[in-house]
């Protein structure tokens, strides 16, 4: 590899997967972890490096499977209500479950059917078949039988299997040891103080924990600089006790990135350029017979790249099939574009929405950690497809329970932090419930309640034709006899969010086209971004007059945080927001913030936790602290 070319390849996935276990083989690292002779007690979550042979049976006699009386099944014959049967107390034993059974005996009848006379007599009144309740010897396991294979994850109850079969100590494969190197000028440990241009070394933290959750042993280096000879030296030191080392940043093609140029001075690359997206740069080498992977820098590369490339490489150091996530067909809220010749791992939050799996992307920037937090899946557009249109039935891997989506409230359409702070309230009452907002703007939100692909759409549209809110927009997607529910939600202020002491001077809307003004806008079909459009027209302003009116943002955080950033000097939000960022506000108009459903879906069980929320006077105070909101129409019914 020369410096001057620094991707080797762009190959898919599973390509790059078979090029570098090839490459691994010739550069001699080994193809399984060590067997280790383990007690059968720690053995849970390891994988079997041999078989495992019965040396026992289970039973190792014949039991009596119910607590009753042992018997000879011939003198049971003919016994009948009518005519019963009565055995001397020499011709039963009395047993409990578990108990050998005693000689000459080959059934079991349970206690609740026996009746005893005065002279101790068992009166039976049903004959019973030979070996009824008994549990033959071997019944569960056969001494000499084949128990578990090679190469099997041991679980609880095949300890318990293994014990019941008289083994004791098992041949295991060891935990395979993750060694992880995080590097950067600008990297630091997790608490400590940052300067401007400082990145906390989350990474590590992550991959340390995606590691022990795979069942391997994961230690964390110190930070490395971004110098060749001593990333070169770290990595060497790493390679010496690690089964698989992940070198974190430095795997792409900036001035400072040495990853694949150091892997392939001290060892081999088999890959540099991976065709996924996040997580395109990684890096695939072997180093002093030690796999290795340099790992993207953005967190969300970094944690699909473990569980792209490293989760299959320790399943295979362990000689175990990979862990699969079960997978579900779900319809996608809203369209999917993706770029050709690129595997796009694609976020999505779930919800079951008239008995259909709905999928709503979340964030695909490979910095958007907290898209893999709120994910319900992954969703893989293959490299061969464009994307998908809105209501397209998908393949996602599923990474919460069916069950637990199915308790989700689906909510698409406009950003407000009255969504958010329900969806904690109605965690925290009731942890099986999850409120699922997606930011696609208002009438998206229309868009997708008429589609059948969410419960509730979150609107507060103007109409500049009639001044209404919401209910125009309604009528003309659903018509105006539409079975649709309209619930006031909160009233909210919208002005100006602006930098500490207002530095511009700015007075309302009028002022956006201020020569030295950047302005940071709505996405379009947001309603905030209609209520601006309003506001311009009624005072004459051609939007091209504003500078930066093409920028956009998807959530009023978001305009506030660009702000707050010095990357703009202005946008339009909601007060709350400003105040989250300790920003300054300049008031252009209250507007009403309204929930729309269909009507059908008011009285559903699902729902039914957010309708008591809102008449919670606990929680209206708490919308109310916010900012900017007042709650004296909250859960009125509009429509």
């Amino acid at each position: 590899m020369s410096a001057e070319s620094p991707f080797v390849s762009d190959v898919p996935a599973a390509q790059a997967l078979a090029v570098w276990r090839e490459a691994r083989a010739a550069a001699g690292c080994p193809a399984r972890v060590a067997l280790l002779r383990t007690p059968v007690a720690a053995a849970v979550g390891r994988v079997t490096a041999e078989p495992v042979w019965a040396t026992r049976s289970s039973p190792a006699f014949d039991a009596a499977a119910m607590d009753g009386i042992a018997v000879r099944a011939a003198d049971t014959v003919g016994a009948a209500e009518t005519s019963p049967v009565l055995l001397a107390p020499g011709d039963f034993a009395v047993v409990d479950t578990g108990d050998p059974l005693p000689d000459g005996y080959d059934a079991v009848v349970m206690r609740e059917h026996v009746h005893r006379t005065p002279a101790g007599e068992a009166e039976l009144r049903a004959a019973v078949p030979p070996y009824q309740h008994v549990r033959s010897i071997g019944e569960d396991i056969s001494a000499g039988e084949l128990l578990l294979p090679e190469g099997h994850r041991l679980r609880p109850v095949d300890v318990a299997a293994c014990a019941a079969a008289g083994v004791t100590e098992l041949g295991l494969r060891g935990a395979p040891r993750v060694v992880i190197v995080p590097t950067g000028d600008e990297i630091r440990p997790i608490g400590a103080d940052l300067a401007p241009g400082d990145i906390l070394d989350t990474n590590s933290l992550m991959l340390a924990a995606q590691a022990r959750e795979a069942g391997c042993e994961a230690r964390v280096t110190e930070i490395v600089p971004d110098d060749p000879e001593a990333l070169t030296t770290a990595l060497t030191e790493a390679t010496r006790d690690a089964d698989l080392v992940l070198l974190i940043a430095g795997s792409s093609a900036g001035r400072d990135d040495y990853t694949a140029r150091v892997v392939a001075g001290a060892g081999v690359v088999a890959v540099h350029g991976v065709a996924v997206r996040p997580g395109h740069p990684v890096v695939l080498g072997a180093v002093a017979r030690t796999p290795v992977i340099g790992v993207p820098g953005y967190p969300v590369s970094a944690a699909l790249t473990f569980d792209i490339f490293a989760a299959p490489a320790l399943a295979e150091l362990e000689g175990a099939a990979p862990r699969e996530r079960p997978v579900a067909t779900a319809h996608l809220a809203r369209k999917l574009p993706s770029a050709l010749g690129m595997d796009d791992w694609v976020r999505v939050r779930l919800g079951r929405v008239r008995d259909r799996l709905v999928a709503t992307p979340l964030p695909r920037g490979a910095g958007v950690l907290t898209s893999l937090v709120r994910a319900d899946g992954l969703l893989v557009v293959p490299s061969g497809v464009e994307g998908h249109h809105a209501g397209e039935q998908v393949r996602v891997e599923l990474l919460r329970g069916l069950s637990e989506i199915g308790r989700t409230i689906v909510a698409i359409g406009s950003h407000d932090l009255v969504l958010d702070l329900a969806a904690s309230a109605l965690r925290a009452a009731d942890p099986l419930v999850t409120l699922a907002s997606s930011n696609v703007g208002s009438l998206g939100g229309l868009v997708a309640l008429r589609d059948g692909l969410c419960h509730l759409a979150g609107s507060h549209l103007l109409d500049p034709a009639t001044g209404e809110y919401t209910l125009p927009y309604v009528d003309r997607l659903m018509g105006a006899d539409a079975d649709v529910t309209v619930i006031r939600l909160v009233h909210r202020d919208q002005g100006l969010i602006v930098a500490p002491g207002n530095p511009l001077g700015l007075t309302g809307i009028k002022d956006v086209t201020h020569p030295d003004l950047r302005y940071v806008n709505r996405q379009r079909g947001a309603g905030t971004r209609a209520l601006l459009d309003h506001e311009l027209a009624g005072h004459g302003i051609d939007p091209a007059e504003v500078p930066g009116y093409s920028r956009e943002e998807h959530t009023h955080l978001a305009v506030a945080a660009a702000v707050a950033a010095g990357r703009a000097d202005c946008g339009l939000g909601i007060l709350a927001a400003a105040r989250a960022f300790g920003l300054d506000f300049v008031p252009v108009a209250q507007e009403p913030y309204d929930l729309v459903l269909r009507t059908g879906t008011q009285a559903e069980e699902l729902l039914a936790p957010l309708w008591a929320l809102l008449e919670q006077p606990g929680f209206r105070a708490e919308v109310e602290a916010l900012g900017g909101y007042s709650c004296a129409e909250t859960g009125r019914r509009i429509r």
